[in-house]
C-alpha cells in the first residue's frame, strides 16, 4: 500500500578513465611531494658528504660511523684509507666510506641544543 515496486536500474557502463583520473593524479602529486621534500634533499646531503669525504686532508677533524672523533694525521688521495689520531699516541686506520662527518680544522663542534 505505502510502498512502490522497486525497479532495477540498468548499471552504468564502467568508465576506464574514471579510476585513472581519480587515482592517478593524487598518486602523482604524492610522488612529487615525496621527491621534493624527502628524496631530493637527502640525495643532495649524501652528494655533499661524499665530496667532503673525498677531499679529506691532514689536520681535519672527522667523526666515524662508530661515533669516534679524531684528527686526520695521514690521508693519501689514491687510497680509501686514512689514519686518524683518536687520542695522544693512539692512531687507527679508517676506511673513508665509514666517515659520517668531516669538519674543517677550525670548525667548532655542533651544539646539541
Amino acid at each position: 500500500m505505502f510502498t512502490t515496486p522497486a525497479f532495477a536500474q540498468a548499471a552504468a557502463a564502467p568508465s576506464v578513465m574514471d579510476p585513472l583520473g581519480g587515482l592517478l593524479i593524487p598518486m602523482l602529486l604524492m610522488l612529487a611531494i615525496f621527491y621534493f621534500l624527502l628524496i631530493r634533499p637527502q640525495s643532495q646531503r649524501a652528494k655533499e658528504l661524499r665530496a667532503r669525504v673525498n677531499a679529506v686532508r691532514r689536520g681535519d677533524t672527522v667523526v666515524t660511523s662508530g661515533g669516534m672523533v679524531g684528527k686526520v694525521t695521514k690521508a693519501v688521495d689514491n687510497s680509501d684509507e686514512i689514519e686518524v689520531e683518536l687520542a695522544e699516541n693512539f692512531k687507527v686506520r679508517i676506511i673513508k666510506s665509514t666517515l659520517l662527518e668531516v669538519r674543517a680544522k677550525g670548525e667548532p663542534v655542533k651544539d646539541a641544543t
